[in-house]
């Protein structure tokens, strides 16, 4: 061992075994672990209550481990991640930086701008590979392009080497002294949690275990007892069907090898018992996984998915921000009792099934024509397993925005989807009390029912429980209205471009803002990082011409995930097409990829961003100053909407 200082920086990787960085560093000498806390980079992506709490528990749960170990966790919080790094880098006169890598695009910039400063005053930072299982530059296709359907993404994966090994706790770790002085604070003055939270933070305890080694069980429980059934009990709304590993994931609190290595251990043995249901189990849970490695790879070769489609025409979609409709749907007013008793959980609890995040975000784009973005962005402040990678992956795929997504006419029926996966209409008895004693024939459509039997269930449509917010009918010929005008933009584009060459065509999605948000500027030099609020902000109208994009984060994890199950008939073939007509990261890097095939999951990498980074249209990023910080985005919706007496947001 040698005598070297190295500063362990956690994020989302708050775990002791199978931490890359933290095995590096052990190895190397002394240790200073360290968290920052830094909400004012945080920007449009600050975390909602429910995430938050689950990050306090998190690393309440790693301070312990790593005291048990010899070291302590030294948490900061700051205005700054960088001026942080250097004062911990000053006071324990540490060489170098170790860290685990992230993919979402601010962090992608961010990371970059603090490596470049670092190595500027000679400190080295090293990062490792903790939340993948294979990084998104080892995967192209045959021309060295990035994948954009995830069927052909997943089969080269699953036809290349991984290194499966997962590295053991350290047996000890040995503190760095520190001379100089650091601005610590205890977990609590983090003020990941406020006194007015706190009260309904307590329910949460009751049913969710934060921190690695309850991950652990977690895993364990899963593959012993529900991984077999998987296949068939996987879109049950009202069990325990999924694995529940989604906020673990996202936390870092398990690795994402690890669970792989588990499942297919089990997949093994099944296969030699000829127990052909458990090997389709399998299958199935690892798609799951690979949608979520899927999910890093399309943020990090296409930075602008947080906000444009990847389809390049899906800017024409003429999207209807209606702030009532948003409301309406928040909570679960909609008239629709599935989609209803969906948003009622997920604000409740912080956590819905997989399937009832594809059903209720269906009916918002689908059904209302709410922009994609405003729905990924309610998703990342309430969900308990916001991540905004998946998040993105996921409402793109729902609003017909990828290659190989739902298409776009496909308008599901809730009434359909309630009988298919809650046959029994126990889900929405549980979680719209006033449907309680409804007959299972009407559960689910209640607006038909005959008036005998609604007064005899006590149900007053309209008065204790609303009728539908818009027919079946007239939403599907709202949709295919919408649709036809999308294709005649999008030709009179294209004629436009005959006609002149530097054709300048806007997303419709530039006029529905949510924010400023971290964005990549291109300089002469080199991408840095911006900065930008410290709250979420209200998607609102401006000019198109101002060019300003909006902001947003996923659905979560594993298997809840939305599932990529029915490609577009008309993007079927694998590789590139159908994909915005732009240079992904991938390209732009191809020229500094690794000549290596044989690194492991702790090699050493380098990476950079790109230079120039382009959104879907062409234009570079802007950074936005936001104001107006008091209040949540979807809150000053409202307020900007009763305001206005065109109905028309304004910023």
């Amino acid at each position: 061992m040698s005598s070297g200082k190295t500063i362990v920086w956690f994020r989302r990787d708050l775990r002791i075994e199978d931490n890359p960085a933290l095995a590096a560093a052990a190895r190397d000498g002394s240790v200073f672990p360290v968290y920052i806390w830094c909400p004012e980079e945080e920007g449009q992506f600050y975390p909602g209550r429910v995430s938050r709490w689950w990050l306090k528990q998190s690393l309440s749960h790693l301070e312990q481990s790593l005291k048990s170990l010899g070291a302590e966790l030294v948490m900061i919080k700051t205005q700054s991640t960088l001026s942080a790094l250097l004062d911990c880098i000053k006071a324990t006169e540490a060489t170098k930086v170790v860290v685990n890598r992230l993919y979402d695009p601010v962090s992608l910039v961010r990371d970059h701008s603090i490596e470049e400063k670092l190595a500027e005053v000679g400190i080295s930072v090293q990062s490792y590979n903790g939340d993948l299982l294979y990084e998104p530059w080892e995967i192209y296709d045959d021309e060295g392009r990035a994948f954009s359907t995830f069927d052909a993404y997943w089969d080269k994966c699953l036809n290349m080497q991984m290194e499966p090994v997962s590295l053991l706790p350290p047996w000890r770790l040995m503190p760095a002294a520190v001379t100089g002085t650091v601005e610590r604070c205890t977990i609590e003055g983090l003020g990941l949690e406020n006194e007015l939270e706190k009260s309904s933070n307590a329910l949460l305890g009751r049913g969710c275990s934060p921190g690695w080694s309850n991950a652990d069980k977690a895993l364990t429980e899963f593959v012993e007892q529900n991984l077999f059934d998987y296949s068939k009990s996987r879109f049950k709304v009202g069990a325990s069907s999924t694995s529940l590993l989604s906020p673990y994931l996202h936390f870092g609190e398990i690795s994402v090898r690890k669970v792989f290595r588990c499942v297919r251990m089990k997949q093994i043995l099944w296969r030699r018992e000829w127990k052909s249901q458990g090997e389709e189990s399998v299958n199935l849970f690892l798609k799951a996984i690979g949608l979520r490695e899927y999910s890093r790879y399309l943020c990090f070769n296409y930075l602008f998915t947080h906000e444009r489609s990847l389809l390049r025409n899906m800017k024409y979609f003429p999207w209807n921000a209606d702030a009532n409709h948003f409301k309406v749907w928040r909570q679960g007013r909609t008239g629709y009792p599935l989609v209803d008793a969906g948003m009622r959980e997920l604000w409740a609890t912080g956590w819905i099934h997989n399937r009832i995040r594809v059903i209720v975000s269906s009916f918002a784009v689908k059904f209302l024509l709410l922009p994609w973005k405003w729905g990924m962005k309610y998703f990342w402040d309430t969900l308990l397993d916001a991540d905004l990678e998946c998040d993105i992956l996921g409402w793109q795929y729902i609003s017909g925005s990828l290659p190989d997504g739902q298409e776009l006419e496909q308008l599901d029926c809730p009434q359909i989807q309630g009988s298919k996966f809650d046959s029994e209409g126990e889900y929405v008895r549980q979680w719209l009390p006033e449907l309680a004693r409804m007959p299972i024939e009407w559960i689910h459509h209640p607006w038909v029912a005959p008036l005998t039997v609604l007064k005899a269930a006590g149900v007053e449509l309209g008065l204790n429980y609303p009728k539908p917010i818009i027919d079946i009918d007239k939403a599907r010929e709202h949709l295919r209205e919408a649709i036809f005008k999308m294709w005649e933009m999008e030709a009179a584009a294209k004629s436009t471009t005959s006609d002149q060459m530097n054709e300048d065509v806007f997303d419709n999605s530039d006029s529905i803002k949510t924010s400023a948000i971290l964005k990549v500027i291109p300089k002469e030099k080199s991408s840095c990082l911006t900065y930008s609020s410290n709250d979420q902000r209200v998607p609102s109208f401006q000019n198109c011409n101002n060019g300003l994009l909006p902001r947003k984060r996923p659905l979560p994890v594993d298997e809840e995930k939305l599932h990529m199950d029915k490609p577009n008939k008309q993007n079927k073939e694998a590789g590139t097409s159908g994909r915005e007509d732009l240079c992904s990261t991938a390209e732009s890097l191809a020229s500094k990829r690794q000549k290596s095939t044989s690194s492991t999951s702790t090699s050493i990498i380098s990476f950079t961003v790109p230079q120039y980074c382009s959104s879907s249209d062409g234009r570079p990023f802007q950074d936005h100053e936001s104001s107006n910080l008091n209040l949540t985005w979807h809150e000053k919706i409202d307020l900007e909407q009763t305001s206005n007496k065109n109905g028309v947001l304004r910023q």
